[in-house]
């Protein structure tokens, strides 16, 4: 079951999706509304949608259910900006959230899972309700041996074309591949983004 779990800070609120080992720089000063127990495949996909592994999971297509979840959650918090960011498959599901609700200020995906099926023509036809958007990825990410997570960096740089139509979104190219310090690229763009607030 989805569990939430606030640490408290200041007035800017950063959803973010952590797994139990995960804790903020000790100098990390927003508030921050950790998300946890989620399935990757189930609870974060969109839609539902085959498998991109032979030995892995369909994808479950549970994210509204989670994000029901996360926005309940942030009914009961005060604060002024609220930013929701996200790492791989939650990178993904944090963009298409912003497509459906205009909860957050701002969104972060990080090596975002934009490769996922039907996912670029939803954006299409969904624009981001939210004031700015910051898209990162590993500048060897695309040399993948499996097809359709070939297409993330040619989708993700679609993605920014076109999110940059309409409002504020910067793309940050990082050295490496998939899981190179992906906490490290994580923070740096909650650093960046939030150094856009006038608060």
């Amino acid at each position: 079951m989805i569990t939430t779990e606030l640490i408290k800070g200041n007035e800017i609120l950063i959803v973010m999706f952590a797994d139990e080992s995960f804790e903020p720089e000790k100098d990390f000063e927003p508030s921050v509304l950790l998300v946890k127990n989620f399935d990757w495949n189930r609870d974060l996909s969109p839609w539902p949608a085959a498998r991109v592994f032979k030995k892995g999971e369909d994808f479950g297509g549970h994210a509204d259910e989670t994000l029901a979840v996360i926005l309940e959650a942030m009914a009961k918090i005060d604060y002024q900006k609220a930013v929701i960011a996200g790492y791989s498959l939650a990178g993904l599901f944090a963009l298409y959230a912003c497509t459906v609700t205009d909860r957050f200020d701002a969104c972060i995906s990080a090596s975002g899972s934009l490769w996922y099926e039907g996912f670029d023509t939803w954006l299409k036809e969904h624009p981001l309700k939210c004031e700015t958007v910051f898209l990162s990825l590993g500048d060897t990410e695309k040399n993948t041996r499996n097809p359709r997570m070939a297409k993330v960096e040619e989708k993700t740089k679609e993605a920014y074309a076109l999110i940059s139509s309409y409002t504020s979104c910067e793309m940050q190219m990082n050295p490496g591949g998939h899981f190179n310090d992906p906490h490290g690229r994580l923070m740096n763009a909650i650093r960046r983004t939030i150094g856009k607030f006038n608060l």
